[in-house]
């Protein structure tokens, strides 16, 4: 599985129906799950960005899959970012030579 960490910013439309927000999260973590996904960690924030989740998923398609399908129902912006864990990043730092 690789790991995406996905920013997450509402939209107008998001914050205004703000009080939905849990149950949209619940229905993402079922969409996500529902192609091979999981969210694995979720976090309200301060700072340049509203939400991040840390997610799983089987390819770079399914996360794009995901995201527009996030996207699509208008309450979400999404910025993600693929994740290489602590053992490939010392794998990649130790092949430059």
């Amino acid at each position: 599985m690789t790991t995406y960490i996905l920013l997450i910013d509402w939209t107008d439309q998001g914050i205004r129906t703000v009080r939905d927000s849990a149950k949209r999260l619940d229905a993402a973590k079922k969409l996500l799950a529902g192609v091979g996904g999981s969210i694995n960690q979720f976090y309200l924030t301060m700072g340049g960005h509203d939400m991040v989740a840390v997610c799983e998923a089987p390819d770079d398609a399914v996360m794009a899959h995901f995201t527009l399908s996030l996207a699509m129902a208008g309450n979400v912006r999404t910025e993600t970012l693929k994740a290489f864990p602590e053992a490939a990043y010392r794998d990649l730092i130790g092949s430059l030579g």
